[in-house]
């Protein structure tokens, strides 16, 4: 392993992955941009272009954890272990970025939108976004910070099994690639089934977000367009998912080293070594 502090594809993950938690983030504007337009199918489909960039910055930052590991050895496990917990820092920093970039988010959809319905198709939306005109309008409406104050929004009209859940899956979500990362160097004779052991850990996340959380957030905006729920629901149910996707990422600190144990017994018995 190299002996340099901070070897370039450690620096290169923890971009990446902030990039990546970052725009996660973005999912949850997208419900507060379609409830304040009415355009939710809209906005949803806009969001896919976060999700797809999201992704992008994943297929990269995954080699770079590759990198990593691979230059790792037992001996010199516990700087690698710390290593992984960085990058996992640098998400939930990533997270807490994307919390305060809401108001911008939200703008972005909005003229996003505004743009789609004029253009027809997502090219010639993103080419007049992409006007100069446009870009210093738009630099002059960026906002970061909380635009309502956490008091005043009403948080106990969304579901707290909702948020509860989003605290879960985040927290696994946001470790699965990195603890069978850690999984691979612990049990170097299965480290392949280790590591591709990720996408079924990450998988299991996907499919109770997509069950419980997703479906919950949707009928809250859904409810809100049609005039049942106040667009401030909608505010809470957004700021409460991304204050529980930071909990979830800072909690996911904790589930590294039993969640590579586990993947590593999970290595042990399919490989039978």
């Amino acid at each position: 392993m190299t002996h340099h502090l901070l070897p370039w594809q450690l620096v290169l993950a923890m971009a990446l992955n902030c990039v990546v938690q970052a725009l996660a983030i973005a999912a949850y504007a997208a419900r507060l941009a379609g409830a304040r337009s009415g355009r939710v199918a809209t906005a949803i489909s806009l969001f896919n272009i976060f999700a797809t960039s999201s992704r992008l910055a994943q297929m990269f930052y995954t080699p770079m954890l590759g990198a990593l590991s691979d230059r790792a050895s037992f001996t010199t496990l516990f700087a690698y272990q710390w290593q992984l917990r960085s990058i996992v820092v640098a998400g939930t920093v990533g997270a807490v970025l994307g919390t305060l970039a809401i108001p911008t988010f939200v703008m972005l959809y909005l003229r996003a939108i505004r743009s789609l319905e004029r253009n027809g198709n997502v090219p010639k939306a993103a080419l007049g976004l992409l006007r100069m005109r446009t870009l210093r309008a738009v630099s002059t409406e960026i906002k970061f910070g909380v635009a309502t104050r956490l008091r005043d929004l009403p948080l106990r009209n969304v579901p707290k099994d909702i948020l509860i859940l989003n605290i879960l899956v985040t927290a696994v979500y946001g470790i699965g690639i990195v603890a069978a990362a850690y999984a691979s160097v612990l049990y170097p004779q299965a480290a392949r089934t280790a590591v591709l052991s990720s996408g079924l850990v990450n998988g299991f996340a996907a499919i109770a977000y997509n069950i419980v959380v997703d479906p919950a957030s949707a009928l809250i905006t859904d409810r809100a367009v049609r005039g049942e729920r106040s667009i401030d629901d909608v505010r809470a149910l957004v700021l409460g998912l991304s204050l529980t996707a930071i909990v979830g990422l800072a909690l996911s600190q904790l589930l590294l080293l039993p969640g590579a144990k586990l993947i590593e017994v999970g290595a042990k018995l399919i490989t039978g070594r």
